[in-house]
């Protein structure tokens, strides 16, 4: 099991993996199509927005829990 102090970076890691994957598998079908080059563009694109989706989250997360913790009920 992994300790509960890497909670954070895991779900960081996750979400921004999940999300880039989910997102960019969908949108480069959506504007390319998909034939032989589909999985060499995919990963082009995935190159670029993993990365930009976990700086993504590490900043965005904590944002929205705050909003989430004010606006709920404890």
């Amino acid at each position: 099991m992994i300790s509960k102090k890497y909670s954070k970076f895991l779900f960081i890691f996750l979400m921004g993996f999940g999300m880039s994957l989910m997102m960019t598998l969908i949108i480069t079908f959506i504007n390319t199509g998909y034939d032989e080059l589909y999985f060499k563009r995919f990963l082009k694109a995935w190159s670029i927005s993993l990365p930009v989706a976990m700086i993504a989250t590490t900043i965005v997360a904590p944002l929205v829990q705050k909003f989430v913790d004010k606006i709920t009920n404890n």
